[in-house]
């Protein structure tokens, strides 16, 4: 049913992420399928990253890292934004497609307030994309 699944990390925040990857891991192994860890970073440097290019190589160390932890084929991907708050959501879609991924499985958090005037990226997603989308709280 599925032979790529797409996982956006944010790795500043890799701690709250550990439902998501052993569900993304478990729907691998049951549908003998890959996994694309996808995070968009910054030209400007953060607590993650300098520069792209360290953002890229600490993306595929991660990737690396959950393939040895799960036994299961990952990799890593990554765009670059402006403001990666305003565009993630539409990053994620594109990507997505891009990676002719057949499910993105996604790390969510209990609605707030703030949720019911803005959508959250897990919303967005889910309905602007034609494949499935698993939003894991």
């Amino acid at each position: 049913m599925y032979r790529k699944i797409m996982v956006p990390v944010d790795l500043t925040h890799i701690d709250k992420l550990e439902k998501a990857l052993s569900t993304a891991a478990d729907l691998a192994k049951h549908y003998d399928a890959k996994i694309c860890f996808f995070g968009v970073g910054t030209n400007t440097p953060s607590p993650i990253a300098h520069t792209p290019a360290e953002y890229d190589r600490k993306m595929a160390a991660f990737a690396e890292e959950q393939a040895k932890k799960t036994g299961v084929e990952c990799s890593g991907m990554t765009r670059i934004s402006h403001d990666p708050a305003i565009d993630l959501s539409e990053i994620i879609v594109d990507a997505a497609t891009e990676a002719k991924a057949d499910v993105i499985v996604m790390a969510s958090h209990v609605p707030g307030i703030a949720d019911h005037i803005f959508a959250s990226h897990g919303g967005y997603v889910a309905s602007h994309w034609d494949h499935s989308v698993f939003l894991v709280r």
